[in-house]
């Protein structure tokens, strides 16, 4: 398991996105990394709105990939997932449910329009409104 200093210092990459690490929450039981990311929703809009965005993972699933120098999921802890190439598109214009580095996803929204991404078999739990709150933060 990495150390807080090795999660601050690097950015994870998840969705072609650069999230860097925000805290560590307990929620339940369990130990979770918060990343964050804020971005614009759309420039094509007139007044395109900022979007804040936060990925939710087991502290235990964050891996360091070396050669890449780039944080990425892995559900056993230690086997680097493959990093897939796709068109990054509008988060909203994303499918709420999807499988990434092989661990499959829900997004939802949070209080005040955050959107929190949470691997789909600990959403219950997670993306509950007090998970949320928690994840929220201060």
């Amino acid at each position: 398991m990495l150390d807080q200093s090795d999660l601050e210092i690097n950015v994870l990459e998840f969705r072609q996105r650069s999230f860097q690490f925000d805290r560590l929450v307990s929620v339940g039981a369990s130990e979770y990394a918060v990343f964050s990311r804020t971005e614009t929703e759309s420039e094509s809009q007139f007044r395109p709105r900022l979007v804040h965005l936060r990925l939710v993972a087991p502290r235990a699933w964050v891996v360091y990939d070396e050669p890449n120098d780039v944080l990425l999921l892995s559900k056993d802890g230690s086997t680097l997932p493959a990093r897939l190439s796709e068109p990054v598109t509008e988060v909203r214009a994303e499918s709420s449910e999807f499988h990434e580095q092989g661990i499959d996803w829900r997004r939802a929204e949070g209080p005040g329009g955050l959107l929190v991404y949470a691997p789909a078999e600990l959403a219950p739990e997670v993306l509950s409104p007090s998970g949320l709150t928690r994840i929220a933060g201060p």
